[in-house]
């Protein structure tokens, strides 16, 4: 092959390469799209939702991984939200449905006790506190109740109940976990063998639960809804027992973070901001594989501290895979087209990998297709 014979070659074997990643990178675009879409998950308005509501949009076009559910919209500080009675909610589940391009994930708070949003006089079968369920210490009492939650839960078509609360209790004058009975013990081995109780209930109903909120409120004197809560001094290492207890058993299907700083931990963000909490603590030192969701991140916690686009930067690069937004304490219709359009520049920005989200999008994905099994 001469001179000439040789340029020509490489000229078409450039030209060729160029065409294929082209080819190659056009799919890989509009796949970051719905990689993007299906870290998201966001809380919505109406009893009811017609093609006007902006969760539609989300639904249809952004592609997001799920809503959650509220009966008491905190904005409006009415009890208009999403529940009305179990008829109506089964035709907004169904509804939900139906619009989403990818199988969604239907989240409530379903705790039983005060964190319940399918209360009795909605028509709904009444519940109890994990801290009933502790006191009595009968797993027969604890799969009954639990079992009776994920009953309504699958008759509604929720696929998602974001419990059981695994904090111990250390601290009972919590105004956020203790004072209101969310926490079934303040000893770790009774919160380990009730919580696992309450999940296998759920998993008899093909319903996913969420442990919370890793590494641990129990201790905390204050609440993250409405400010800064710091635990340095107060967290005690009985609080990682539960997410290790149930990790060896097998039960655990998602892991909600808090928002509560401890610089034994971090000394510069909070846990749902950390890779030093999330992936060195969690998921490298507690083997945890599965999907990590963050708490409301329009909790006062993270937006009194942190601008919007650090906030979804850092939770991200410390191990999130999906980003909750309840729209509840704030309420903004556009919050889903925000945080992909930052997340976009991040990836612009090479500040977060493709393979980044890759990970996340594989775990969500390993997540909802075992609801089919």
């Amino acid at each position: 092959m001469d001179r000439k014979q040789l340029l020509l070659f490489t000229l078409f074997f450039t030209a060729l390469l160029f065409t294929s990643c082209e080819e190659n990178t056009q799919p890989v675009t509009d796949n970051l799209d719905e990689v993007i879409g299906q870290m998201i998950m966001v809380g919505f308005r109406g009893y009811d939702i017609t093609a006007d509501n902006p969760i539609v949009n989300d639904l249809v076009n952004n592609k997001i991984c799920g809503v959650i559910l509220f009966d008491y919209d905190v904005t409006l500080q009415k009890f208009e939200r999403n529940v009305q009675s179990p008829e109506q909610l089964q035709k907004l589940i169904s509804k939900v449905k139906q619009y989403s391009a990818i199988k969604p994930l239907i989240a409530i708070d379903m705790e039983g006790g005060r964190v319940n949003r399918l209360k009795t006089n909605y028509g709904f079968p009444a519940t109890v506190s994990a801290q009933y369920l502790g006191n009595i210490n009968n797993l027969d009492t604890t799969k009954f109740y639990a079992g009776r939650i994920a009953g309504t839960l699958n008759e509604m078509g929720i696929n998602l109940n974001l419990a059981p609360v695994v904090d111990v209790n250390v601290n009972p004058d919590n105004p956020v976990i203790g004072k209101i009975e969310r926490s079934f013990s303040p000893d770790p081995n009774m919160v380990i063998k009730h919580a696992a109780e309450y999940i296998k209930a759920h998993h008899d109903y093909n319903i996913l639960t969420s442990l919370k909120h890793f590494p641990g409120h129990g201790s905390s004197t204050s609440d993250s809804h409405y400010g800064f809560i710091d635990v340095t001094d107060t967290w005690q290492d009985i609080e990682l027992q539960p997410y290790s207890g149930l990790l060896n058993q097998g039960v655990v299907d998602l892991v909600m973070t808090a928002h509560i700083f401890n610089a034994k931990f971090d000394s510069v963000y909070p846990a749902t901001l950390s890779y030093n909490t999330i992936t060195k603590v969690l998921r490298d030192s507690l083997k945890f594989r599965g999907v990590v969701i963050s708490d409301d991140m329009q909790m006062k916690a993270i937006t009194d501290n942190f601008g919007l686009e650090t906030a979804i930067e850092k939770s991200i690069q410390a191990g999130v895979d999906i980003i909750l937004f309840a729209n509840n304490l704030v309420y903004d219709p556009d919050i889903v087209n925000k945080t992909k359009t930052i997340i976009l520049q991040l990836v612009a920005d090479g500040k977060i990998s493709r393979d980044r989200l890759m990970e996340s999008y594989n775990r969500i994905k390993e997540l909802k297709l075992s609801l089919l099994k």
